[in-house]
């Protein structure tokens, strides 16, 4: 079984409890993770991590203490998966219900002779968009995506996309959601599972992260068309990497 790890922070107690309850009904060993309090980083910590110039240049917005700190926590687990010696590692969101599948599907990726870096565990709400599908287990399918989703509540990593992403990724300046979905940058090969085998849990509803968010202005709404146009301008042209 490969090793698994929650991000909780350690003022989320209710989460925390909530997730260990469901690695102690599939009898799994989940690990918590401390997840980054962003402002407990000493600022020059914040400045290796996080680049404002970086963030102007990428995306729309300034990132939020609470989305610096997520990435943050994904970065660390990352560095936790290299300094190991397993060959993956799943990395899991504290707001999650883990489907009675899950460890069949987990099994599955530790064995299975596909290439990829990361394989999200959830993705889309609805219809996914796939490009190609190939059997995992009796009931999921290992799939490509036509487009990669944002979703990062639950993925398995291999330790050359943990290597890929913290050598591109240090410093970020999107939120680590959308920085995923512009695989091409650093050849990073994304694939998912369907049907998913894992869940939003109901505390997903109420973020834990969020913070004051500066007001939407026009300059930001064309910067955000911006980024959407790159996005799909930049996934049209390099989709045939995933092949």
């Amino acid at each position: 079984m490969l090793p698994i790890v929650f991000i909780n922070l350690d003022k989320d107690v209710e989460r925390r409890e909530r997730l260990q309850a469901e690695f102690a009904r599939l009898n799994l060993p989940g690990k918590r993770f401390s997840a980054v309090w962003w402002k407990e980083l000493p600022p020059h910590e914040q400045d290796v991590l996080y680049s404002a110039t970086l963030n102007q240049q990428q995306y729309y917005k300034p990132l939020v203490n609470g989305e610096k700190g997520c990435y943050a926590s994904h970065l660390e687990a990352w560095r936790q998966l290299l300094a190991s010696e397993a060959p993956a590692m799943v990395v899991l969101e504290d707001d999650v219900v883990l489907d009675d599948s899950f460890e069949a599907v987990i099994e599955a990726l530790a064995e299975s002779d596909k290439d990829w870096d990361m394989v999200k565990l959830m993705g889309r709400f609805g219809a996914e968009k796939i490009r190609s599908k190939k059997p995992l287990t009796p009931a999921h399918d290992l799939i490509s995506y036509q487009r990669v989703p944002s979703m990062t509540a639950g993925y398995v990593v291999s330790r050359a996309g943990a290597r890929k992403l913290l050598e591109s990724r240090v410093p970020f300046g999107r939120p680590i959601d959308v920085d995923l979905r512009f695989w091409w940058e650093n050849d990073l090969k994304i694939l998912g599972v369907q049907p998913p085998a894992i869940r939003l849990d109901v505390t997903s509803e109420v973020s834990t992260i969020e913070g004051p968010r500066p007001p939407v202005g026009l300059r930001m709404r064309w910067r955000k068309v911006w980024m959407k146009w790159k996005l799909t301008w930049g996934n049209r042209k390099h989709l045939g990497r995933h092949d």
